[in-house]
């Protein structure tokens, strides 16, 4: 989990890596290139786990969850404040967006 940063909404929520998809990028591509510039990893991407949508007021986001295969290299914290490894029933206690709050038992099952 990383710890978003000050100066960004929901600063200082715990969040899983990844980011938004760019144009002409699918989200297997946008999670690839975001765990690269977040955490500095070179990740293969596997199956699609869970996918919900969740909206913060009018702005509406799609949330994707993929399984991470293995990766090169070892996570960094790039664009977190910091990083940390949990169990899954710990993310019951953090402090996180309500976007993955309000599917934690189906991410829990997932996982």
């Amino acid at each position: 989990m990383g710890q978003r940063p000050e100066g960004h909404s929901l600063a200082g929520q715990w969040e899983f890596p990844g980011g938004k998809i760019e144009l002409n990028e699918t989200p297997k591509e946008a999670l690839h290139r975001e765990l690269h510039e977040e955490l500095g990893i070179d990740a293969e991407i596997g199956e699609l786990k869970l996918a919900s949508s969740h909206s913060y007021g009018e702005v509406a986001i799609l949330l994707v969850f993929y399984e991470v295969n293995f990766w090169k290299g070892e996570p960094k914290s790039i664009h977190h404040t910091e990083l940390k490894w949990i169990d899954p029933e710990e993310l019951k206690t953090l402090d996180i967006p309500d976007a993955n709050r309000n599917i934690l038992q189906d991410l829990l099952n997932v996982l």
